[in-house]
């Protein structure tokens, strides 16, 4: 875990958010030898596809229609005002 100060995190954001986000790392901040905050990295999210990828699942093409009306399930494709 890496302390700066305040006033590198100004001046070096580009930097210090690419290790963040590259490396892992958290990063703490410290104004006047005080850490206020942190800044952690996000967890790692995939989309289905990649999550799938690495499988060596084949299926008939039967199959594959089934699953993927089973996948939506209940989803409605019906688009709605989410403001109304």
């Amino acid at each position: 875990m890496q302390t700066i100060r305040a006033t590198d995190l100004a001046r070096k954001t580009r930097e210090i958010l690419d290790a963040v986000a590259g490396n892992g790392e958290t990063v703490m901040i410290e104004r006047n030898h005080i850490v206020i905050a942190q800044i952690v990295p996000s967890e790692r999210t995939m989309t289905a596809a990649q999550a799938l990828a690495g499988l060596r699942l084949r299926l008939a093409p039967k199959q594959a229609q089934a699953w993927i009306k089973e996948s939506h399930g209940a989803f409605d494709e019906t688009v709605r005002d989410p403001w109304a």
